[in-house]
């Protein structure tokens, strides 16, 4: 099994100390893929209206989020 599914059923566990630890190493582990794809689309000259629509949250919400920890996409670069 891998980290996620192993994470998954731990957040189903009858035991609450477990259950709540599976959740918070989930979030932890959504958080950093969405940094991670929000840098990738990003890079790829994505709007952060594109990626909110994809998120489906608003425009400022993923700007506020994410903009301080990307590096500005080139604009020279198509």
């Amino acid at each position: 099994m891998t980290e996620a599914t192993d994470l998954a059923a731990a957040a189903s566990s009858a035991d609450p100390r477990v259950g709540l630890r599976a959740v918070v190493a989930l979030r932890r582990l959504l958080e950093g893929l969405e940094h991670l794809q929000v840098a990738n689309a990003r890079g790829k000259g994505w709007s952060w209206q594109e990626i909110a629509d994809a998120l489906e949250v608003t425009r400022q919400g993923v700007h506020k989020k994410h903009a301080r920890t990307l590096p500005a996409p080139d604009p020279r670069e198509d």
